[in-house]
């Protein structure tokens, strides 16, 4: 990041919710003169294991997880260096709490979005917004 410079940063894995983040990310950025440091993050569910069986997880699958996250940054990237924002992507493996408050570490804003792709739909937080609220090192912001 350009010490100069004040920075965003907005988790994304393409839920509208995340959408939403991302505009509202935008908009901050564009009042501070703000670069865009989008985050993905990936990790293969332990869902895909059987009970009481922890097979080796097959590379395949790894890289399509990875390679999903990738473009959905990707995507978001090329959104709003299309608007006229500068913007840098970070994708990274793990839980995506902790991958946004590392990321967040020395960020003017950490933006998320209340509800992702996972989980409980009617819960009106995510476990992400959740454990970036109480762990960020930065103001958040949780849209809806």
């Amino acid at each position: 990041m350009e010490a100069s410079k004040p920075f965003i940063v907005v988790g994304t894995d393409g839920s509208p919710h995340a959408e939403r983040a991302l505009e509202f990310a935008a908009e901050e950025a564009r009042r501070r003169d703000a670069v865009v440091h989008v985050v993905t993050a990936w990790h293969v569910p332990a869902a895909v294991y059987r009970p009481g069986f922890a097979p080796m997880v097959n590379p395949s699958l790894e890289e399509s997880s990875r390679q999903a996250a990738e473009d959905v940054a990707a995507r978001a990237a090329e959104n709003l260096r299309a608007q006229g924002l500068e913007v840098e992507t970070g994708v990274r493996h793990g839980q995506a709490a902790e991958a946004l408050v590392e990321e967040a570490g020395g960020a003017d804003l950490l933006v998320v979005g209340s509800r992702g792709h996972g989980g409980f739909s009617g819960l009106l937080l995510g476990s992400v917004g959740q454990q970036c609220a109480h762990h960020a090192p930065c103001p958040t912001v949780i849209v809806r």
